[in-house]
């Protein structure tokens, strides 16, 4: 499992990932800032990555038929850096689970 974390998100939410032992990439980090949505969803499902976004938009990229592309869709509001990891740390387990069992959408609320 592989993650590619978009712009709207920090930084410091790949690098939480990343210390749970899970390959994570902002967006930021990989060259990518400025990229497209389109372009940002082509490359990580080349990369067989899940594309971490709070933008509805990779909700409707992931929603066409025959997309194989996954996405963890971040419903949660506008918070605090603190606030929002400590919501990633509360659902982790579940998060990973639902991939695991071969969800191609999750949602965090």
């Amino acid at each position: 499992m592989t993650f590619l974390i978009d712009n709207q998100l920090p930084v410091a939410l790949a690098r939480w990932i990343a210390a749970r032992g899970v390959d994570a990439v902002h967006v930021l980090d990989a060259g990518m800032g400025g990229a497209d949505d389109r372009d940002i969803w082509a490359t990580a499902v080349a990369q067989g990555r899940i594309v971490v976004s709070k933008d509805e938009d990779f909700f409707h990229l992931a929603s066409r038929p025959g997309d194989a592309g996954r996405l963890l869709w971040v419903r949660v509001g506008n918070t605090r850096r603190v606030a929002l990891l400590a919501r990633f740390d509360a659902a982790w387990r579940a998060i990973t689970s639902a991939f695991e069992d071969g969800q191609r959408i999750v949602e965090l609320r």
